[in-house]
């Protein structure tokens, strides 16, 4: 309840009509813990749901609030709204979830007003049913490059801050691309909060939108200036100074081995241990090490320095603590050997420092300079852009950098030349190799009116278009924004080895502890010494580097790989789940079909010819606007006919049409038409009917009122569907056909393609409940659409395939985009997610594998049976090359090749 204490208060008149109120009022909204008092029920309903209308912009601290009772209320923008309908189907999605209080959609202002309980809903949940419902919102994406992250507790870590903060929808840290993409309502946080957020947590950020830097590069003898992405630039930095750092410790590193190891090397009585001389170069060594430990080992330090603040622990806490304790112990024992109880346990540690460190750094050299080669997918889009276009300007043509290209502007295109940006084709004609963008390596033809995709490449004409998109529209730029965010996803296994992660720092210091003390007090003499070689080598060995990597890196490749392909994967989740389907429904329109009907038949009677037939058909229906008409006449067109000009044309509603070319009447219809005009038909209703059962739309043609023929048109099968569905099947999915056509043209078509479940007469609104249908039964299932009817059910189900060609309203909600428009690509995708998993599942292997077994053997396990006991020497090595092994085998996924056989 409201008090009574009136401080806080600050309006004492409503803010919506300007009317004094006696305070305290039973009408008030709680707004970032200011009340607002109102004069009636209506106005603070007004105020709710439109705040912004009646407060400064100053005053307004964010366009969501929450009341101290927990409800919340958000404002989200809405894109792509067409009419009033559209934001009841949205207020129809927001409301099935739990905890909504309030959900209303503003056509007007295209702007969602949702009030719900922060417990039982969350705001991510939210904009997925506005998805779902087939619109996008306007909240914000920010990606951003972070400098020193070396595991994966350093992932959690900074996650879980980013996600705690008031207006972060969702955080995904990647430690493969060494970045992150922040999903935030820009009305409630800004990037530079969130910045500062991974900058407290002792980690270096930069943007990786816009590149600053810039590479000069020799061309043909002409200095060309061209951008250098930031992120690559800071990978090449630090691997330089890794790499210098490496050489300063290996250098110092090989006299401290020869004088740590006098005995192995026979050196002179003088250089034993216990002589003064060897005591006074040990006495050199500890000073050597000082620059190594602060300088090459630097990294570690800082890192454990910002891990500790945090109240958290990662790979630096244990490298540091490690060569720390080691130099303590060694250093102890050169200046004062007299405190120990024995002699041979006054030795020292000083080569375990130089080299771990050495061989530590050497190994983060070599894993950036792998994660470098893992991303090469985004750099060969990144380079497929043009530098420049041909803008003809004042009837002038100029040669301009592509990005002062601006909407509208007509662009000439030559042979052999890239096409800037995408645009439409207003005069000549081509032939344009998309193999880039596709994947198809055979060139399309291009006619006037035709669609251009920016960085493909002309074969042969020239011709010129108007732009369309450009900047960060284009298709290119959209593929590569989309490639990033997916490469920088996680996949649901990935959250799983997080969380172990996590947790995994803490547990090896415990057991380095643990097994100090065991060894301490029951290990041979001297005990100190076994008892400081344990806790390092355990300290050093269980680096969970490999654990952090092993998923990222394989997901970055595996999204590079299908981008090359025609194969867009939204997330990591999505590239999970498709390997594991065993249903996948398939659209007929537009999916299994061309999507737009095609002539398929012309049967002829009476001593008429073929093209006699259709030439005088098509004259008719060059006057019609009607989809059939349209493709009888392209029908003729691809055949090179002459067409006439149709007089005294007349079209009969549900029958047909009528015309005289050259003389001669024409009817073109139905069987109606034909019965009503008394035509003869004979044999030709018999093939009427079979080309009906075959799912094709037959028209009767009669010349001077007798029958010449029939024509028949379908909505014919892509080229490769059949091939396709019969490669799904042998992946073990079982695959079924949905669509809103008749039973008999459905099934027809399935009978060609080789489905044996088909779904027909399935309303628009209906396709998602037959997926959630399937779903009820157990089955993980696929849906593969193109129309904005297929968004519900490309939403609903566990991964919804978009055909590229389609609308903008499926593949937005979509979880893979098909650039290409063909089948082939969902068969290549579920390849593509198969030999992905399974990278995932050996490099986890491995990396589990490597500390299962590795940080009992440090621990000193074998050494009751066996007398082994490891070096930390031996363990560091061990530790660089296991996360460099990792990104290795991840790397092997770039030799995939899809089996479409």
């Amino acid at each position: 309840m409201l008090t009574e204490e009136k401080s806080q208060f600050v309006k004492t008149y409503d803010p919506v009509c300007g009317m004094g109120i006696k305070s305290p009022s039973k009408n008030y909204v709680d707004l970032d813990g200011r009340i607002f008092e109102f004069c009636s029920e209506e106005c603070k309903q007004k105020f709710a749901l439109e705040p912004h209308k009646y407060i400064h912009k100053k005053e307004m601290s964010a366009s969501t609030y929450t009341s101290s009772y927990g409800i919340q209320k958000i404002q989200l923008p809405i894109i792509d709204m067409n009419c009033s309908s559209c934001a009841i189907n949205i207020e129809r999605e927001i409301k099935k979830l739990p905890g909504i209080k309030s959900a209303i959609v503003n056509y007007a202002t295209e702007t969602a007003y949702v009030e719900y309980s922060i417990d039982k809903t969350k705001t991510e949940e939210i904009i997925s049913a506005i998805k779902k419902a087939g619109y996008k919102t306007g909240r914000s994406i920010l990606k951003l490059g972070i400098k020193g992250m070396h595991c994966g507790s350093c992932v959690t870590k900074i996650e879980k801050e980013l996600k705690q903060k008031r207006g972060v929808i969702s955080a995904s840290v990647d430690l493969g691309t060494e970045s992150a993409i922040i999903n935030y309502i820009p009305g409630l946080i800004n990037t530079k909060e969130i910045k500062e957020v991974i900058v407290k947590l002792g980690y270096k950020v930069f943007d990786t939108a816009s590149p600053k830097a810039e590479a000069v590069v020799e061309v043909k003898e002409k200095k060309e200036v061209v951008p250098v992405d930031e992120n690559q630039l800071a990978r090449e930095i630090e691997y330089k100074i890794l790499m210098h750092k490496f050489i300063f410790a290996a250098i110092l590193a090989l006299p401290v081995i020869f004088f740590s190891y006098p005995t192995v090397w026979g050196l002179p009585e003088q250089f034993q241990m216990g002589s003064s001389l060897l005591r006074y170069i040990w006495m050199a060594m500890g000073i050597l090490a000082l620059p190594v430990m602060f300088w090459s080992g630097s990294q570690f330090y800082s890192g454990a320095i910002a891990a500790f603040r945090n109240h958290s622990a990662n790979m630096h806490t244990l490298i540091s603590t490690g060569i720390s304790a080691a130099w303590i112990y060694s250093m102890i024992a050169t200046y004062f050997p007299q405190i120990f109880p024995a002699a041979e346990l006054a030795d020292q540690f000083f080569d375990v420092i130089f080299v771990v460190v050495a061989l530590v750094v050497l190994g983060m050299a070599l894993e950036i300079k792998a994660k470098g080669k893992s991303s090469e997918a985004i750099k060969k889009l990144i380079g497929l852009q043009a530098k420049t276009a041909r803008v003809l300007r004042d009837g002038n043509e100029i040669d301009l950098p592509v990005e002062e290209v601006v909407l509208d502007d007509i662009i000439i295109v030559r042979p052999g030349e890239k096409i800037p940006v995408d645009g439409i084709i207003i005069d000549g004609t081509s032939s344009i190799d998309e193999s880039m963008i596709t994947g198809e390596s055979i060139p399309v033809e291009k006619h006037v009116g035709d669609e251009v995709i920016g960085a493909t490449i002309n074969k042969t004409g020239s011709f010129k278009f108007r732009a369309a998109k450009v900047g960060k529209d284009t298709a290119l730029s959209q593929i590569i924004q989309m490639v990033e965010q997916a490469q920088s996803s996680k996949a649901p296994i990935q959250k799983i080895v997080d969380k172990v992660s996590g947790y995994f720092v803490p547990a090896v210091i415990i057991t380095a502890i643990l097994s100090f003390v065991i060894w301490y007090v029951f290990g041979p003499a001297p005990q100190l010494i076994y008892s400081l070689i344990v806790f390092v080598t355990v300290l050093v060995i269980a680096c969970p580097c490999a654990l952090g990597l092993a998923t990222p890196i394989s997901l970055m490749v595996g999204v590079g790989k299908g981008a090359e392909n025609g194969i867009l994967i939204r997330s990591g989740e999505a590239l999970e789940t498709a390997q594991k389907l065993d249903t996948i429904i398939l659209d007929k329109t537009g999916t299994i079909t061309e999507g737009k009907p095609a002539l398929t038949d012309i049967i002829t009677a009476n001593g008429f010819f073929e093209n006699e037939v259709l030439s005088l058909s098509a004259s008719v229906e060059k006057s019609s606007e009607h989809p059939l008409a349209e493709a009888i006449v392209n029908g003729a067109k691809n055949k090179s006919l002459e067409l006439f000009d149709a007089q005294n044309f007349n079209a009969v509603p549900g029958h047909g049409v009528e015309a005289n070319i050259n003389g001669r009447k024409i009817l073109l219809g139905n069987l109606k038409m034909m019965n009503n005009f008394s035509i003869q038909l004979n044999d030709l209703e018999e093939q009427s009917r079979k080309l009906a059962d075959e799912g094709k739309t037959p028209m009767f043609v009669a010349i001077d009122n007798k029958a010449a023929g029939i024509i028949a048109v379908a909505d014919v099968i892509k080229p490769d569907s059949k091939e396709a569905i019969a490669q799904l099947k042998r992946l073990g999915l079982e695959v079924v056909m949905i669509t809103g056509d008749n039973i008999i043209t459905a099934k027809a078509i399935g009978k060609q393609v080789g489905i044996d479940i088909v779904l027909a007469e399935v309303l628009p609104e209906d396709k998602a409940f037959n997926v959630q249908k399937l779903q009820n039964e157990g089955r993980i299932v696929a849906m593969v659409g193109d129309g904005i009817n297929d968004a519900p059910a490309l939403a609903q189900a566990d991964i919804g395939l978009a055909i590229g060609t389609g609308t903008d309203v499926a593949i937005e909600a979509s979880d893979i985009t098909l650039i290409k428009g063909s089948l082939k690509g969902v068969v290549l995708a579920i390849q593509l997610s198969k030999a992905t998993m399974k990278n995932i599942k050996e490099n986890l292997f491995g990396a589990f594998f490597y500390n299962g077994l590795g940080i009992p053997i440090a621990a000193g396990l074998l050494y009751p049976f066996f007398g082994i006991l490891l070096s930390p020497i031996i363990a560091g090595a061990a530790m660089a090359f296991s996360s460099v092994t990792v990104v290795t085998n991840a790397n092997r996924l770039r030799r995939f090749k899809p089996s479409l056989k």
